[in-house]
């Protein structure tokens, strides 16, 4: 019947050990056979009302192991057919008919106890699986466990202090292997490295048993204390992660630690650029502690200036390292004095690029300018087409020297200085064709004008020997009284000079300037381009001597 098996489900959902309802535990619905429908239907529901309020409750205090007892709620059919063979056993039938009463039951509970049942199954299998889950973390938490060995070491350790935190500073040796510098870049004045940094101290909580150092993964590095070591100047650095993050972390049983990681930095350098590009720069790469003053941690290079190892090795496409030395020193600021360690590295610049690219072509074109010397004077379009072609390139090259650098007007670079040189010998080049072609024009006018000149000249001549002819005689007679009257009138001249000295002085000054206008007057303008094809190739001479003496030796 419907309620016995009602019943024996509820039984078997609420405990996975339920049995079948014994007899005398289930519902006598043989008492109400022959009753009235209307109240043996309402005594069935009631019943059923009890034990479905009464199924809820034990759902919340089941155990795991009962879970799987649940599957068998999933087959209700199961369980109908077990109560319903039950009850042919022990209970005979009062009579041969069935009873419609209950068959009406089973018709009006069918929705509900479809309904329940579809609740309980979906509540069930979610805790199924959540207990599944807890049973996988559980498995995972238990393979995360540290090997005993590690255990031991890490019993009470606090990665929050330091080693020997009331006995003294703890010591920290570095020690680098320069992988690459790859870019160093005068316009932001900066250079971009590779590194290895190692750092080593030792910390009395790690010592252990043994003859051999522990080698951990690096994500352990969380564990333990490390120092609060910062590149000063950098502007931007980042750790390497691929495949994981390139850390190293080796104990050795002494408790030294060894921490190693794998960065790229892009560190400040202040360059001085007026020797460029004779240049030598000195670049730094300094170490300091955060938060940690002298008097808890100190710095020191573990192997001197040997520390640092991979600059030999290195090839850079403008520079060559010279020289490199480490030191220790201390930083001071505002909230105490702090270890430091800095490593000073000397690069040369390599010239010989330069050359090629910018001293060499200018040269040239200087040289290009004085091919206009030996072309004649009178070939206009020719000598102005080689001055201005020469200057308009030689402004193209100073333009493209200075794309490199930095503009600032604080550097007058070594090459802008010899580009101002080469400018001003094929400008003046230039001008020197203009100042030839101008005394040229003028010397021809002058050729017009002087033989009028001469002409008016004869003339006057042949009327003034004439006059001086016919007056030869009277000028005797005049010469004797005259004689007589300079006597008496010396002393009045003198007086008149001297009263007219003053005067005169304007004049002296004015015939001292036409004398030296008359030293740079050139009788011949032909001779100008003789002059300059010998004093411009020896003045450049001279001057580049001077100019490569003082940028390479002092």
């Amino acid at each position: 019947m419907l309620d016995y098996t009602t019943a024996g489900l509820l039984a078997m959902g609420v405990d996975g050990d339920a049995k079948p309802l014994p007899v005398e535990d289930r519902p006598e619905v043989g008492s109400r056979v022959g009753s009235d429908p209307g109240n043996a239907l309402e005594a069935d529901t009631q019943i059923l009302n009890k034990e479905i309020s009464s199924f809820t409750g034990p759902w919340v205090g089941t155990h795991e192991h009962k879970w799987c007892n649940i599957l068998d709620f999933l087959v209700p059919d199961l369980g109908i057919g077990l109560y319903e063979n039950e009850l042919k056993e022990t209970e005979p039938r009062q009579d041969g008919n069935d009873h419609p009463e209950v068959q009406e039951i089973q018709e009006l509970l069918k929705p509900s106890l479809t309904m329940c049942t579809l609740f309980w199954c979906s509540k069930a299998l979610f805790l199924l699986m959540f207990c599944r889950l807890m049973k996988m973390s559980t498995a995972e938490g238990k393979g995360e466990i540290l090997p005993p060995a590690i255990q031991k070491i890490m019993k009470g350790y606090n990665k929050y202090l330091r080693p020997f935190f009331d006995n003294g500073p703890v010591s920290v040796g570095m020690s680098m292997d320069i992988a690459s510098i790859d870019t160093i870049s005068e316009i932001n004045m900066d250079y971009t490295a590779t590194i290895f940094l190692r750092q080593r101290w030792t910390d009395e909580r790690l010592c252990f048993e043994g003859n051999k150092s522990l080698s951990l993964d690096g994500r352990l590095v969380e564990m333990l204390w490390v120092p609060d070591t910062f590149i000063v100047d950098s502007k931007k650095s980042f750790l390497h992660d691929i495949t994981v993050e390139n850390r190293l972390i080796r104990i050795y049983p002494n408790g030294t630690v060894l921490y190693a990681i794998r960065i790229t930095t892009t560190v400040a350098c202040s360059m001085d650029l007026t020797k460029y590009p004779m240049d030598k720069q000195t670049c730094t790469l300094q170490l300091e502690s955060w938060g940690y003053n002298i008097n808890d941690v100190q710095f020191y290079w573990t192997r001197g200036n040997d520390s640092v190892r991979g600059l030999e090795t290195l090839r850079l496409a403008q520079y060559t390292v010279e020289d490199h030395f480490t030191s220790v020193s201390e930083a001071v600021y505002e909230t105490g004095r702090y270890p430091k360690l800095v490593f000073h590295f000397e690069l040369k610049r390599n010239i010989l690029y330069f050359i090629l690219e910018t001293y060499v072509p200018s040269i040239l074109l200087v040289v290009l300018s004085w091919v206009s010397f030996w072309i004649s004077q009178s070939s206009v379009p020719a000598r102005i087409c080689i001055g201005v072609t020469t200057v308009l390139t030689m402004t193209t090259l100073m333009m493209g020297a200075r794309t490199s650098l930095p503009n600032a007007n604080c550097f007058i670079k070594a090459i802008d200085v010899y580009l101002g040189i080469c400018f001003s010998f094929i400008f003046g080049a230039l001008l020197e064709y203009a100042v030839a072609h101008f005394c040229t024009l003028h010397r021809s006018n002058l050729r017009v004008l002087t033989k009028d000149e001469d002409e008016e000249i004869e003339e006057e001549i042949n009327g003034v020997l004439a006059t001086i002819a016919n007056s030869s005689n009277v000028s005797d007679k005049i010469n004797k009284v005259d004689s007589k009257k300079n006597i008496n009138t010396s002393s009045n001249r003198k007086e008149e000079k001297s009263k007219h000295s003053g005067c005169s002085s304007p004049m002296t000054v004015m015939k001292r300037l036409f004398c030296i206008s008359d030293c740079f007057y050139v009788k011949n303008p032909y001779h100008i381009d003789n002059y300059a094809r010998l004093s411009f190739p020896l003045s450049f001479i001279i001057i580049n001597v001077f100019y490569w003496v003082y940028y390479l030796y002092f």
